[in-house]
């Protein structure tokens, strides 16, 4: 399976992080899987590139060719694709990926995750989504949602879209085991024709 990963590029955060990137990236070179991410040498993503390779997976990193004229490409990946910017960057690692997780991470992350899950609102695709919350990194967006869901923006239902952890082994496991569920009506109410 290939399970594509969104995380921080930043080398100034706790180890903690590190720590939990470093174990899923073992975790899906152990389990047989393949890692798809977002190609950097930086931050948490560098760390689960280098863990999911020593551990065995096949790695393989998507990186806008802005950032290789950066020096920011990695290369600890098996392979890595350049695209002409960050929309095909995107699309490109939702279009090899059977399974999405978001480790801690800032803007990138948040805006990369919270796409999947509403591409998945509007079903273009039925993929596992994962958060893995560490040290409860994602309390703050996931009372977001919860105000969300109460003021009627999205029905309770969406919870079911994507799935929260506190550990990556719970992440893969939860991955592994995953079947999707049936599809909900996005809106509340239709206009009549």
């Amino acid at each position: 399976m290939n399970i594509c990963v969104f995380c921080s590029s930043s080398n100034a955060i706790s180890e903690t992080y590190f720590e939990d990137a470093r174990a899923l990236g073992r975790l899906i070179g152990e389990k047989g899987h393949s890692l798809i991410n977002g190609g950097a040498n930086v931050g948490l993503m560098e760390a689960l590139t280098i863990a999911a390779r020593a551990a065995g997976a096949r790695t393989t990193g998507i990186i806008p060719e802005m950032m290789q004229g950066r020096d920011l490409v990695s290369n600890h990946s098996h392979e890595v694709e350049i695209t002409a910017g960050m929309m095909e960057r995107k699309a490109r690692m939702r279009e090899l990926s059977d399974a999405f997780v978001a480790l801690p991470g800032g803007f990138g992350t948040l805006e990369e995750i919270l796409e999947v899950i509403t591409l998945k609102q509007l079903d273009y695709h039925r993929k596992p989504v994962v958060f893995v919350n560490t040290c409860n990194f994602y309390r703050h967006l996931f009372l977001q949602f919860e105000e969300a869901f109460g003021g009627n923006f999205s029905k309770p239902e969406y919870r079911r879209l994507f799935h929260i952890c506190a550990t990556p082994a719970e992440a893969v496991t939860y991955i592994e085991n995953y079947t999707p569920g049936e599809v909900v009506n996005k809106w509340y109410r239709v206009p009549e024709k």
